[in-house]
């Protein structure tokens, strides 16, 4: 079988499966979020922390638990790393330095997962199940708790109240990522992955001295690091590590967990809002862009230059020969459209093009289909400003889904937009500017560039991979990708749960013949432009100095 084609059945072979799972689960997140009972586990929660469950709230408290919880949970992983010289199975690690404690704790809480570290070499068995897995889960649970809040804001009306925070967190947490992680840890396992807190072993000689390698409970982090769209690794190698994705079934089964809670939650969506086609056109969306980039990267990777890469079946270099060309470009645009970071081979060693894919996938907000719980956030706020637009064609006031979308509602959906364009191109352009920054570049000229834009767009898009080659384990990479990651979490979050307060406050809009269907393929279409032309003006300059640069030389 042909390299070409392999991957080409593994595409197929992966939109199958999610179809088939894409109605029973994305219902079953809509019944978790809507169930007016409590597990008794989750009582027990709500006891331990202080929260009422049925208690109603505004937009302002909802964000305040969001935030207080957040920061509670830096604060815990902040003292975790800077103590683990002091815990058990450290393997004798020291205490991670504070800049690195900063830009590591931030990470895992803001869902990006961003590794300025070796793990095999840095982290003990503590940090990594205590610390980075918890973060996992409860981080996935934060996204999703918000997305679910601006939903009920399209669904409500004449009411400020948007649910419960603690109530959403925990349920997301416990009725959803735990079940699903455990079922694919256990997979994992049985595929090959390890699970053990076993310690430092010599497994025998390489170029004269010694090799080692840890055991950890690595299946069960892998399972939560792709389901919560997290993507920090227990090895520095992240998926392309055997003994986290072992073979090209695992891998399969990787993006499968990375995509299927962002894809489903339209359904989720469309059964909130009381309409599946408002869920479908959503996703309709998200699949058009994430297969046409999936296609795009797959000819950018199998083009024969060469003999080299004609024997090769395509460009190989920093692809993994257990997965191919094929699979390793299907995980690449799986992992940078949404906010995953996973990688099971190295983007730096992409064709130019196919690595310029990857950073757009990124720049497109991470919305096809997006971070649990951040992609459908994200897609409607640019379905917002898509109807602001057809509205403005046809000269009447734009609404979506019943609700009017006013002044008030634009400028809280273009900051959101704003927000993390800003923070990457003016890092990127600090970062090239000062005398120091530079230095961690591994390669001059338009990679060079690419290696910090790339960074900078993962950090501010809670993606948390890295385009390799570039240094940034240094102060200021540490502390300006920990700013970008806080900021590019947590101010779009401000403005998503504002706009979701002022829609739950409006009486819903009668339909008329004048309004956008803005559940038929007319609409999906004007959404797509919509979001590839703000993206393109927007980061089309940096990206001409950088990938496509290096792409057409």
């Amino acid at each position: 079988m042909s390299p070409v084609l392999a991957g080409f059945l593994q595409l197929l072979a992966l939109i199958g499966v999610l179809a088939l799972v894409y109605i029973p689960f994305g219902g079953y997140m809509a019944r978790v979020y809507t169930s007016p009972k409590h597990l008794r586990a989750e009582r027990w929660i709500y006891q331990g922390i202080g929260a009422n469950p049925d208690a109603e709230m505004t937009w302002p408290a909802y964000l305040r638990g969001v935030l207080a919880f957040s920061a509670v949970s830096v604060l815990f992983l902040y003292l975790l790393q800077r103590f683990q010289g002091m815990l058990p199975g450290s393997f004798g690690f020291s205490s991670v330095s504070p800049a690195q404690s900063f830009n590591t704790a931030v990470s895992f809480v803001t869902n990006t997962n961003w590794q300025s570290y070796y793990g095999e070499q840095t982290m003990g068995h503590v940090v990594q199940t205590a610390g980075l897995a918890v973060q996992n889960f409860v981080s996935a649970a934060v996204g999703m708790a918000v997305a679910v809040a601006l939903v009920r804001g399209f669904a409500r009306s004449r009411t400020g109240e948007l649910g419960n925070f603690w109530a959403d967190l925990v349920r997301g947490t416990v009725r959803i990522l735990l079940p699903v992680a455990a079922v694919a840890a256990v997979l994992l396992v049985a595929a090959g992955a390890i699970q053990n807190f076993s310690g430092i072993h010599e497994v025998g000689q390489f170029m004269g001295g010694s090799q080692q390698w840890n055991g950890g409970a690595v299946a069960s982090q892998e399972a939560i690091k792709e389901l919560g769209t997290n993507g920090g690794g227990y090895f520095n190698a992240n998926s392309a590590h055997p003994f986290e994705n072992p073979t090209a079934l695992t891998n399969l089964l990787e993006i499968f967990l990375i995509l299927v809670i962002p894809f489903c939650l339209t359904r989720t969506f469309g059964v909130l809002v009381g309409s599946v086609k408002q869920g479908y056109a959503i996703l309709a969306t998200m699949a058009t862009i994430w297969v046409g980039f999936t296609l795009l990267m797959m000819a950018a990777e199998f083009s024969h230059h060469g003999p080299a890469l004609q024997a090769a079946g395509g460009a190989m270099e920093g692809k993994e020969t257990r997965f191919g060309v094929g699979g390793s470009a299907i995980f690449s645009v799986a992992t940078t459209l949404t906010s995953t970071g996973a990688v099971d081979s190295f983007h730096s060693s992409f064709t130019g093009l196919g690595g310029g894919i990857t950073m757009l996938g990124m720049m497109l907000g991470e919305i096809a289909p997006g971070g649990v719980g951040s992609g459908l956030y994200g897609m409607l706020i640019m379905a917002v400003i898509a109807v602001f637009i057809a509205g403005l064609m046809v000269g009447r006031t734009p609404e979506y889904l019943g609700k009017k979308i006013g002044g008030r509602e634009m400028k809280l959906a273009a900051c959101y937009i704003l927000v993390t364009p800003t923070l990457v191109l003016v890092l990127t352009a600090a970062s090239m500017a000062l005398p120091t920054p530079p230095h961690s570049m591994l390669n001059p000229g338009a990679h060079g560039f690419s290696e910090v834009l790339y960074a900078f767009t993962s950090a501010s898009n809670n993606n948390g991979s890295a385009f390799a080659g570039l240094n940034a384990n240094t102060d200021w990479f540490n502390t300006m990708t920990g700013l970008a990651m806080l900021f590019g979490r947590f101010l779009p979050m401000v403005f998503v749960l504002a706009l979701a307060g002022s829609l739950a406050g409006q009486r819903p809009v009668p339909a008329t013949t004048g309004t956008l269907r803005t559940d038929k393929p007319l609409f999906t279409g004007l959404l797509v432009g919509a979001i590839l032309i703000v993206t393109g003006l927007t980061y089309f300059p940096a990206l001409a100095l950088g990938p496509l640069a290096e792409g057409l030389a």
